[in-house]
């Protein structure tokens, strides 16, 4: 074969894709980075139809681990997606600066403000702490093949940015969304601040459940009142499991509704809702309920009840969120520690009464427990109770309870002066659930989950008692509790400020610079506002300040958590100060779990950090591993699982590495063959590629990542390595350069070639490059530069070997695989240019099979393929699942060429070359083969 070599068109270099992309890399995104390839994408898409996906903003803080590249990976994948499809997509990346989480860090390190170093300094400090941060975090973005503006990315903390948060602030305030309460909000006491819904999460906690009895002050009235005899006396019992907020109750609540009885107990009668008498009773030692009368809870409303330990008279009150589902259908009331409460107490012009100081200590002044903390006191409170006779019973008790998110800590309801956006005085709740409809949420469950998040919302409480954050820039009149009447300005003249010198201008700022001799009678207020409210006006911030972008957005994507945190604050924010949502759609994420199922856990060290996932196995497959899952639900990933994904990865690259290899000697401009005089079978591999080019367009349009990489595999596998590729390979090692067959499959290899650099480039963004810059002839610098190309050749019905006539080919063609397999499996046959094959059929499919004449040796890779009729098939012959198909394969008897290995019979014949077949010395020293089909 030796004397044949330079005769065969391979290659003469080895082709330079090589598979070690952790090395390789870093030396694509320097190229990137040198060509300034984000401004030149956004150069040539200068004019296109807009498409913005808006970043929501990571928190600046900690290392980057793989469930944040599965956030900013797929915003990756749709942005160069889009890009690709003629869009002008700029992507801005963000981050988010303020906040508790980088307060704590750099108390760690300097101590708390105000003791070792003043305010101003500490926030200094968070800035620096904040920026480092960034920087650490953008390292590994980047790393991630992510394109984008990183020089100029957009924070919370940047002074035009915070500024402009106060601006949105004052739109808000100007339209009469926002005011201050004395309400109870969930408080930490770790935080030592109130705290969002949305920074609130829940899980299991032991508590003492008791029940207390309330003795009626006018027994007579409830036992005439329940149709009873007598006038014994009447207790009230509730249940709880929060004794220490029992200092703070002002009243108990009953359904008006609901039905109510009076059951004997030792001594005295006991006011219980009916459906709950049974389960009281049982629990009081009473046995079977005898019910002595029964009212409607409305009957018994503002009788007054004695505090079970204090001086204090409380009436019965009214309230629909009295329920039946536990306890006993009356509801110890405390405004100043529940929502539901003070909702009701505002009814009933209750006291919010709160005795909890902000280190959750009860304040001096409590009588019996001041100086005790509330989780502390519990013990004290039920044996105050069993002391006086009115602990009717006690358990502990396992429930779900609010947490905070950060501390994992229990929070507690607390009422303090808060500032808050009203959700329903002014409309802006309902005009939030309305706005809801006209976005498109993927998936469609996204919808249902935030309208249930927004149905039962509660003002929405923004300021924070906070030293690291945005401040509340208002000053309020000290004996009315007004805003200044000229708020809307003042507000402006203080983020001129903000603007040129950061938030500190505001902190360090004497209120008679900005209100001149009115500053006496005001006081300038120092909360900072919720990091959600931060990062909820990114499209004011962002969206309305960067000419590159517009408002609304066509698309926020973040995780499922985000219902409930940046997608409602944004929704609220949006509404507020704008009258519309900031984004059209809305795409979920679900989240990372390991191998197993188990939720990432720093406590369990089954996190994978991002950089370690890249450094071992490369971006892209790390990228191809993401974009392979079904990312709407948990994404699974272990060391093992990535690992696994490269499979798949060399597959695709090595399916690419052949045909960039077979293009050698190649150049598009001088060897293209027309469409109408390609071989059929190069015209089916280019029509298979621009049908599956329409498939991944209308999965990347629907967001189906998933479903691109699932084709794109397929197809390098199936249609390409599992056919095309392999039969092509004998015109490409054997025919002349310049002929007609080698020219038309190299034709067809580029066109493809050509194409899945396109389709890959959002997903497998390196290897597209790669694949790019292999390519033959002139092109755009980067395949990021290019869009889908001009359009393939398609195969019509009119063709003589159309789609359909090929997909029957590819079915006999693994008949006779199969059956060459089991010749192999026997030691009969060594490699399938050994056999020749005899197909047995009639009709159709013998017309279409003929009509390949000596070109269907070649596409089932024998050295022999003849057809014969059906009914000649001897007893031996093979069945197959093809109807009406069977066939015989036997071992050649003829000599192998030297050359292409085939067996001919004409082997021998040729004295100059006795080594060779016929078609070999016609391509050696002749005019060369031509391939015919009918």
């Amino acid at each position: 074969m030796s004397d044949y070599k330079n005769t065969l068109n391979l290659p003469t270099t080895g082709f330079p894709m090589k598979a070690n992309l952790a090395q390789r890399e870093p030396a694509r995104l320097k190229q990137w980075q040198d060509m300034g390839l984000y401004q030149r994408i956004r150069e040539a898409r200068a004019g296109r139809p807009k498409f913005i996906l808006h970043d929501g903003p990571p928190y600046a803080n900690g290392d980057l681990h793989v469930g944040h590249a599965v956030n900013k990976v797929l915003k990756d994948i749709i942005v160069k997606y889009k890009t690709l499809d003629g869009f002008d997509s700029p992507y801005v990346p963000g981050w988010d600066c303020h906040g508790l989480p980088i307060e704590l860090n750099v108390e760690k390190k300097v101590g708390k403000p105000g003791v070792k170093l003043s305010a101003a300094e500490f926030r200094e400090k968070c800035r620096a702490y904040a920026r480092r941060q960034i920087d650490n975090q953008r390292e590994d973005f980047v790393r991630m093949g992510i394109i984008g503006d990183w020089e100029n990315p957009y924070l919370t903390m940047d002074f035009s940015f915070e500024a402009d948060i106060v601006r949105t602030l004052g739109r808000l305030v100007e339209r009469g969304h926002v005011h201050k309460g004395f309400k109870p909000v969930h408080w930490c006491l770790d935080c030592g601040s109130a705290l969002a819904e949305a920074e609130v999460e829940y899980a299991d906690k032991q508590s003492p459940a008791i029940d207390v009895a309330f003795t009626a002050l006018d027994s007579a009235a409830i036992n005439h009142a329940c149709g009873a005899d007598g006038e014994a006396t009447v207790v009230v019992p509730i249940w709880t499991t929060t004794p220490w907020t029992l200092p703070a109750n002002q009243a108990v609540s009953v359904h008006p509704d609901l039905d109510y009885v009076l059951i004997a107990g030792s001594g005295q009668r006991l006011f219980v809702a009916e459906a709950l008498a049974e389960s009281c009773a049982e629990r009081y030692g009473l046995g079977e309920p005898q019910v002595l009368g029964r009212c409607k809870g409305s009957d018994v409303e503002h009788q007054l009840l004695q505090h079970p330990f204090l001086e204090r008279q409380v009436p019965v009150i009214l309230g629909e969120h009295v329920t039946v589902d536990a306890g006993t259908g009356a509801v110890h009331t405390a405004p100043a520690h529940g929502q539901e409460d003070y909702a009701v107490g505002l009814r009933y012009d209750l006291s919010v009464e709160n005795p909890v100081g902000p280190n959750g200590v009860f304040v001096q002044g409590t009588e019996l427990f001041a100086g005790e903390h509330v989780f502390k006191a519990n013990a004290n409170i039920v044996a105050a109770l069993a002391e006086r006779g009115v602990l009717l019973h006690h358990e502990e008790y396992l429930h779900s309870y609010p947490h905070c998110w950060r501390h994992k800590t229990p929070l507690i309801f607390r009422a303090t002066p808060q500032w808050f956006v009203r959700m329903h005085e002014n409309g802006l709740l309902e005009a939030a659930q309305s706005a809801v409809d006209g976005v498109h949420w993927i998936p469609d469950w996204g919808r249902a989950r935030i309208e249930s998040m927004l149905s039962d919302r509660p003002d929405w409480c923004i300021s924070r008692q906070r030293t690291w954050g945005v401040p509340i820039t208002l000053f309020v009149h000290k004996e009315t509790a007004e805003l200044h009447p000229d708020t809307p300005a003042l507000i402006e003249r203080a983020a001129k400020r903000i603007e040129q010198s950061g938030i500190e201008a505001w902190f360090s700022l004497e209120p008679a610079e900005l209100i001149g001799d009115d500053a006496e009678n005001y006081d300038k207020v120092t909360d900072t506002l919720d990091v959600w409210f931060d990062s909820g006006v990114t499209h004011a911030c962002v969206l309305r300040r960067r000419e590159e972008l517009t408002a609304p957005a066509d698309l926020y994507l973040e995780g499922s958590d985000q219902h409930r945190g940046w997608f409602q604050s944004s929704l609220l924010t949006g509404i507020g100060a704008y009258g519309e949502a900031p984004y059209k759609a809305v795409l979920t994420h679900g989240f990372t779990v390991d191998g197993d199922g188990r939720k990432m856990s720093k406590s369990i060290g089954n996190i994978i950090p991002a950089r370690k996932a890249m450094n071992d196995n490369g971006a892209d497959i790390l990228r191809l591993w993401l974009a392979s899952t079904d990312y709407r639900n948990e994404v699974a990933v272990s060391d093992e699982i990535i690992k696994r994904t490269g499979d798949s990865y060399r597959r695709i690259r090595n399916t690419a590495r052949f045909m960039l290899a077979n293009l050698s000697g190649f150049d598009p401009v001088e060897h293209v063959v027309a469409d109408a005089d390609l071989l059929p079978l190069d015209r089916w591999a280019v029509d298979c590629a621009a049908r599956l080019q329409e498939e991944l367009k209308q999965a990347y349009d629907a967001y189906q990542f998933h479903q691109v990489c699932h084709r794109l595999h397929n197809f390098c596998s199936g249609e390409m390595g599992g056919f095309y590729l392999d039969i092509i390979k004998d015109r490409q090692y054997t025919t002349q350069a310049e002929s007609l067959p080698r020219r038309s499959a190299q034709t067809a290899l580029y066109r493809i070639a050509d194409a899945m650099a396109r389709w890959m480039a959002p997903v497998l963004s390196f290897t597209a490059e790669e694949i790019w810059e292999n390519l033959p002839g002139e092109r755009e610098d980067s395949v990021l530069l290019a869009g889908w190309g001009a359009p393939l050749l398609r195969l019509s019905r009119n063709d003589d070997l159309d789609v359909e006539y090929w997909d029957a080919l590819i079915d006999v063609r693994a008949a006779v695989n199969k059956q060459l397999e089991v010749l192999r499996a026997a030691g009969e046959l060594r490699g399938s240019l050994d056999a020749q094959v005899t197909l047995y059929c009639d009709g159709q499919l013998a017309e279409r099979l003929a009509g390949l004449k000596d070109e269907l040796r070649f596409v089932l890779i024998t050295s022999g393929a003849q057809i014969a009729a059906l009914a000649s098939a001897p007893d031996e012959a093979a069945t197959t699942d093809i109807e009406g198909l069977r066939l015989s394969v036997t071992v050649s008897k003829d000599e192998k060429c030297e050359r292409c290995w085939h067996r001919c019979a004409d082997v021998g014949e040729h004295a100059s070359h006795p080594s060779l077949c016929g078609r070999c010395v016609s391509n050696v020293e002749g005019p060369g083969e031509e391939r015919e089909f009918a």
